[in-house]
């Protein structure tokens, strides 16, 4: 089947709130190369999972399509229009399964020396796109990004926030009591006063703290059951017969909540949102660091919230990585010292993530060194590269990072 042969009925499978997408733009879908074609249909499939500065998005994208005349459409498209493609790809059910098209498209194209005009294709009509896109309104709040980190590091005589100093000011005298409260208060602070659906999230790389239910929680220790669940799936699969990563990979991304033991009747956004961290992320399902890193990068991508606090926790120390998947039941050693440098580097990374959101120039991002006397904060209004001896509490300190 090509694109000008779809009918309504051929979205069936998809959820409700994606058919009724894809039936309302079925006569601009129709015109679509098949070579482009399934790249939308894995987004808009995924319709109802998504965030909703990711729904505005594909509504954005659709918009702009629907509005171009012929001629501008036809050059939009051109490029894809002279990939060649098999007949077996186009007899494929890629309507209910983009996902595999995709990746017999990718092998398709590698063999035959396509992928780099596919690419140069992608590239060109990006750009077309966010052209024609009307800019975002501006953000009702400066974008804030908390980092706590070393979390059970009782010294430490290294340096800290060395990537994230030139940017900014490190504080050496900040009064900790109480500081994790402080800040998540500040985090509920904002939800309240600007309450935007997944604007303002908490991620803790161990047991979540109390906070309000205003903000998104994503906690190590709340997922145990899920990341138990899906260690066993892995090793199951390893031991099959030609398992190879490509179709681990493959199995891993048709994964559902309910096939790791997700509670029936949460939100099914955030349930979504999890899964995918532990699915497609590498890593993220041993160590807890690199579960906070993975997090906080996919919720300022998709979710791009005005709040974002992340909370580091020891994780596990390195072992043989059949030993850290084998997931045996064994009390594992931590690691509180290397997991301070891990989060020291996830907190630039952090920042690096924020700056690519739509406001970055009023943006305000604080790290912490918990339960001791650093912190590092960049916003606008604060000069870089310098250093304060002035005594002040992290309240304060937040405060005057938002003023300025």
């Amino acid at each position: 089947m090509l694109p000008k042969d779809l009918k309504p009925d051929d979205f069936a499978d998809y959820p409700p709130l994606a058919r009724k997408l894809a039936v309302a733009n079925l006569a601009v879908i129709r015109r679509m190369p098949l070579s482009f074609l399934p790249s939308l249909l894995l987004e808009l499939s995924d319709y109802d999972f998504r965030f909703p500065e990711e729904r505005k998005s594909i509504d954005a994208q659709l918009s702009v399509l629907s509005a171009l005349t012929p001629q501008q459409f036809d050059t939009w498209f051109a490029a894809f229009v002279r990939l060649n493609l098999p007949a077996k790809l186009e007899h494929s059910n890629w309507v209910s399964h983009p996902a595999a098209f995709l990746e017999d498209e990718s092998a398709w194209l590698w063999t035959t020396q396509q992928q780099d005009a596919f690419r140069t294709a992608a590239i060109e009509f990006g750009s077309r796109v966010q052209d024609a896109v009307p800019p975002a309104p501006a953000l009702a709040a400066p974008r804030l990004g908390i980092a706590i980190i070393g979390q059970g590091v009782a010294s430490w005589d290294g340096p800290l926030f060395a990537n994230l100093r030139p940017h900014g000011t490190l504080f050496t005298q900040v009064h900790p009591e109480g500081g994790v409260e402080l800040l998540l208060s500040a985090v509920e602070g904002r939800a309240k006063s600007q309450p935007v659906a997944y604007g303002h999230w908490y991620i803790d790389g161990g047991a979540a703290a109390e906070h309000s239910p205003q903000v998104t929680c994503v906690s190590w220790e709340a997922l145990s059951r899920v990341r138990a669940s899906l260690l066993n799936f892995i090793q199951k699969e390893i031991r099959q017969p030609g398992m190879g990563p490509e179709r681990l990979r493959t199995d891993l991304a048709r994964l559902l909540p309910s096939d790791l033991d997700m509670p029936a009747g949460g939100d099914p956004v955030l349930d979504r949102f999890q899964l995918k961290v532990f699915t497609e992320g590498s890593g993220t399902q041993i160590f807890s660091t690199t579960f906070v890193q993975w997090s906080a990068r996919e919720a300022l991508r998709r979710a791009q919230p005005l709040s974002l606090l992340v909370r580091y926790a020891p994780r596990q120390r390195q072992r043989p990585m059949n030993e850290l998947l084998s997931n045996a039941g064994t009390a594992a050693e931590m690691d509180p010292a290397g997991s301070l440098i891990d989060a020291d580097m996830g907190a630039w990374y952090n920042w690096i993530n924020q700056q690519r959101l739509p406001g970055y120039e009023q943006s305000v991002f604080l790290a912490w060194f918990e339960g001791h006397r650093q912190a590092l904060v960049i916003g606008p209004g604060l000069p870089r590269a310098t250093q304060s001896d002035t005594a002040i509490d992290l309240s304060k300190l937040l405060s005057l990072a938002i003023s300025t």
